[in-house]
C-alpha cells in the first residue's frame, strides 16, 4: 500500500499548466479556503488537478454534476494515480422513484428503485478507504451530501482477523451476521458467507473477491483470496478486516433505544392527527408505523429504513446527518470540477426533497422525523468542506465571491484578475485592481498544449440570416469541415433542419427528446462526414469533443435567458475552440450584455493566448483525433443499440419474452459497470428503464413479478 500519491503520466506541464499548480499548490499550504481555476476547454484541468494532489499530498474529493463526467474523471485519475485508492462514489440506483404523494389524485407513489450492486460494491470501496489509508482520492457525484451511516459506528463494528490468533468460530459467524451479511451457502454474493466444515468463505461488500478463512480448530489457520467464480486462489494474507454490508449499523442497545423513540414519536404525532380530527391520517401511520416497528424488531431493518435514520443513529431533531464528507479527514482537498453546474445543483438538492417529504408527513405517510434523512443543506455543505477548488471555464458568481482578494490581504502569488463584470462601466473596482477588474485567489489556465486559440467571433443581424447561414455551410464543406448550429427550441431546430435538408444540405438535429444511442451515434455520423452540420439547443454546449467542427453559429443570440447567459455562450463558443480556423457567428439585432461579456471574456482570453504563441514561437495545430476514438465507444453500445428495436417492439412481445430481455440486458449492464465502461452501462440502463415501464401494464390474465412493477396507486385508506 502506497502512503504518498505517486503520480505516473507520460506528459509534463505544458503552456500555463506549470504555472497554475504552482499557484494552486501554494495557495494550499497557505491555508487560503477557496481558490478558482478558470482552465479553458482543452487546457489539460484535470492533469493540473492531479499535478495540485501530487504536490500536497492530502486525501482529496472530487465532485462532478452527473455519473458520466464522475466516470470519465475517475477513468483518468486512475491512470494518473495507478498505486493509489482512486474511487468512485456516485447513487448506486440505475432507477430511483422516490416515495411521494399527490393530494389532488388521492396517488400514493411507492418508493421504487432499482439498485446497481457493482456501484454499491464501489460505495463500499470509497467508505473503506478513507477510513484506512490516505492517499484517497475519490471522484463523486452530488450524491456524497446525502445521508450515509455515523463513520465511528461502520468503523468501529468491522471484523478484524489475524492468522494464527485464536477465535471462537460460532463468535464470528455472529459478529458477521451482526453487520448484515447473510449466511447462504449456496448463492456467495456480495454480503454473504458460507460455512463448509472448518472454512469461512465471505464475500467482503467493497470487493469484487471472497475471503476463505480457514480454521484448525479454534486457530485461524490461513486466509486467501479467491475468485468467486473459479474458486482459484489469487493470494494468501496475514490479516483481514471485514466491513459492514450496510451503511447504517445499529448496535442492539442503540435500536431498542431507537425504537422506543420512534413509538414515543408515533403516539405524539397520531394525538396530533386526532386532535385536528385527521382520522384517517392517524390510522394511516400507525399502521405503517407499527408495521416498521415489528420489522426493525425482528430483523434489525425494514422498507424505507432510512426514514428511521434520526432515531436509529440517535441524533436530535433537526441535526445534520452523515454524509460521505465526514468519513474525509479534516485536513481534506475538495475540488468542485464544472463548478458553474455543480454548485447550483448542490443548492437545489434540499429544497427539492423536503418538500415531497413536507407532503408525505402531512398526510401521514411518514413521522416527522423521515425529514432528518435529507441531504446537506447548503450552508452545511459548506461548513463541512475544508479547502475548495472551483474549477471551470466559465466561473459562476459565486466562486468568484469566495474566492475574491479583500483590500486587506496582501499581494500574493496564487491571484489572477477577471472582468468585474457587476461594476466595470459603472466605476473602477475597488478592491484594488483599480481597472475594471477583480482579484481572485487561484490560477488561470488559458493556453491549449496545441496552441490553438479560441474562436474569432462575428455579430450579424437576423435579416437575412438564414441565407448567410447557408452561404457559411458551404464554404466550410466544401473545405471538408463541419458546422454546429444553436436555436432556442426543439420546434425551430426540427425546422431549421428540415429546409436545410430541402436544400441539400446533409443535416441532422439533436435535442433532449432524441435517444440517447442516437445522439451518440449522430455525433459519430458528424465526425465521419455522414452530416455536415447539426442543428440542436443546449446539447451543443458542454462535454463535445468534435475536432472537425470549425464554425459554431448561434441563432437569436440577443435573446437574454439561460440559454443565452454570457457563461452558456462563453460555453457554446468553446465548440470551436478545437479547430486552427475555429469560428463563430452570432446572429442578433442588438448586443446585449451577456453576448458583451461573452465577446470581451473571448477576446481577452484570445489576447493573452497569442501573446504566448508569438513570445514561444508556437504554431497553433489543429487537433487530428481519429475518428475510431468516438466510433470504439459507439461500437462498445452497439449490441446494445441492435436491441434498441426490441425496446420499439416491446409491446408485441410476450411478458415472459420481455422479463427475459430485461434480465439479459441488466447482466451487459453489469459487465459494462464492471469494466468501468460507465458510458455503455447507463445507456443499458436507460433500455431496463424503458422495459420496465411496458411491464408496469400487466395484463388481466398474467402476473408480473413485482420488482418489475412500477407501484402508482391509490393511498392506502383512501376516502374514495
Amino acid at each position: 500500500m502506497a502512503d504518498n500519491f505517486d503520480l505516473i503520466s507520460d506528459f509534463k506541464p505544458t503552456g500555463d499548466q506549470p504555472l497554475a499548480i504552482e499557484k494552486l499548490a501554494a495557495g494550499i499550504k497557505r491555508g487560503l479556503k477557496h481558490q478558482t481555476l478558470l482552465g479553458v476547454t482543452g487546457s489539460g484541468k484535470t492533469f493540473s488537478m492531479a499535478n495540485v494532489v501530487q504536490q500536497i499530498q492530502r486525501p482529496t474529493l472530487v465532485m462532478a454534476h452527473n455519473k458520466t463526467l464522475a466516470a470519465q474523471l475517475a477513468s483518468e485519475f486512475k491512470e494518473f494515480f495507478p498505486n493509489n485508492a482512486v474511487e468512485y462514489f456516485v447513487s448506486y440506483y440505475d432507477y430511483y422513484q422516490p416515495e411521494a404523494y399527490i393530494p389532488r389524485t388521492d396517488t400514493y407513489i411507492e418508493k421504487d428503485t432499482l439498485v446497481n450492486e457493482d456501484i454499491e460494491r464501489l460505495r463500499h470501496s470509497a467508505m473503506q478507504s478513507l477510513l484506512t489509508r490516505r492517499d484517497v482520492l475519490v471522484v463523486a457525484s452530488v450524491s456524497c451530501i446525502y445521508g450515509l451511516g455515523d463513520p465511528e459506528e461502520y468503523g468501529q463494528n468491522s471484523v478484524s482477523l489475524r492468522v494464527g490468533e485464536v477465535y471462537k468460530r460460532d463468535k464470528i459467524l455472529r459478529r458477521l451476521t451482526d453487520i448484515y451479511y447473510e449466511r447462504n451457502d449456496y448463492d456467495l454474493s456480495a454480503g454473504k458467507f458460507r460455512v463448509r466444515g472448518d472454512t469461512l468463505e465471505v464475500h467482503p461488500s467493497s470487493q469484487e473477491i471472497v475471503v476463505r478463512i480457514s480454521f484448525w480448530g479454534d486457530e485461524l489457520e490461513r486466509i486467501t483470496e479467491v475468485d468467486p467464480l473459479t474458486g482459484e486462489v489469487l493470494a494468501d494474507r496475514e490479516s483481514v478486516e471485514i466491513y459492514p454490508a450496510r451503511y447504517f449499523v445499529t448496535s442492539r442497545a442503540k435500536l431498542d433505544a431507537a425504537l422506543h423513540d420512534i413509538a414515543a414519536e408515533l403516539e405524539e404525532q397520531v394525538a396530533l392527527f386526532e386532535q385536528q380530527d385527521k382520522l384517517l391520517e392517524a390510522q394511516r401511520l400507525r399502521q405503517r408505523t407499527q408495521y416498521d416497528l415489528e420489522m426493525l424488531s425482528e430483523t434489525g431493518s425494514c422498507a424505507g429504513v432510512e426514514n428511521y435514520s434520526r432515531h436509529l443513529s440517535r441524533r436530535e431533531a433537526g441535526s445534520t446527518p452523515w454524509t460521505l464528507l465526514d468519513y474525509f479527514p479534516d485536513d481534506f482537498v475538495c475540488f468542485v470540477d464544472e463548478s458553474h453546474m455543480t454548485i447550483p445543483q448542490v443548492r437545489g438538492m434540499y429544497n427539492g426533497d423536503r418538500a415531497r417529504k413536507e407532503v408525505l408527513v402531512e398526510f401521514g405517510f411518514r413521522l416527522p422525523s423521515a425529514m432528518d434523512n435529507r441531504p446537506l443543506m447548503f450552508h452545511e455543505y459548506e461548513e463541512r468542506l475544508g479547502q475548495v477548488l472551483y474549477v471551470s471555464a466559465t466561473p459562476g458568481p459565486y466562486e468568484y465571491t469566495v474566492s475574491r482578494v479583500t483590500d486587506a490581504e496582501p499581494e500574493a502569488a496564487s491571484v489572477f484578475s477577471v472582468p468585474d463584470w457587476e461594476r466595470r462601466l459603472e466605476a473602477p473596482s475597488t478592491n484594488g485592481a483599480g481597472d475594471g477588474t477583480v482579484r481572485v485567489h487561484g490560477a488561470e489556465q488559458l493556453i491549449r498544449p496545441t496552441g490553438l486559440l479560441d474562436p474569432e467571433i462575428e455579430v450579424k443581424p437576423t435579416r437575412g440570416q438564414i441565407d448567410d447561414l447557408m452561404e457559411q455551410i458551404a464554404q466550410r464543406t466544401a473545405r471538408g469541415e463541419r458546422v454546429l448550429v444553436t436555436t432556442l427550441t426543439k420546434r425551430m431546430a426540427e425546422d431549421l433542419a428540415d429546409f436545410l435538408r430541402e436544400a441539400n444540405v446533409k443535416v441532422h438535429y439533436l435535442h433532449s427528446e432524441v435517444d440517447t444511442l442516437e445522439r451518440v451515434e449522430i455525433l459519430r455520423d458528424l465526425r465521419l462526414g455522414v452530416y455536415d452540420v447539426v442543428v440542436g439547443i443546449n446539447l451543443l454546449r458542454e462535454g463535445l469533443d468534435l475536432p472537425e467542427v470549425s464554425l459554431v453559429a448561434i441563432l437569436d443570440a440577443d435573446k437574454e435567458g439561460y440559454l443565452r447567459s454570457n457563461s452558456s455562450l462563453i460555453q457554446t463558443i468553446g465548440r470551436a475552440a478545437r479547430h486552427v480556423d475555429g469560428h463563430v457567428i452570432m446572429y442578433a439585432d442588438q448586443l446585449t450584455v451577456s453576448m458583451r461579456r461573452a465577446i470581451d471574456e473571448t477576446y481577452r482570453r484570445r489576447a493573452k493566448q497569442q501573446a504566448y504563441n508569438e513570445a514561444h514561437g508556437v504554431t497553433p495545430i489543429g487537433i487530428r483525433k481519429a475518428i475510431r476514438d468516438i466510433t470504439e465507444r459507439v461500437r462498445a453500445v452497439a449490441r446494445a443499440h441492435e436491441e434498441e428495436a426490441h425496446v420499439t417492439r416491446a409491446a408485441d412481445l410476450p411478458k415472459d419474452e420481455l422479463y427475459r430481455l430485461i434480465k439479459d440486458i441488466e447482466t451487459q449492464m453489469k459487465e459494462a459497470a464492471r469494466a468501468l465502461e460507465f458510458e455503455r452501462a447507463a445507456l443499458l440502463r436507460d433500455q431496463v428503464i424503458e422495459l420496465r415501464r411496458t411491464l408496469a401494464v400487466e395484463e388481466p390474465d398474467r402476473i408480473v413479478p413485482r420488482e418489475f412493477v412500477r407501484p402508482t396507486k391509490k393511498a392506502a385508506g383512501s376516502r374514495r
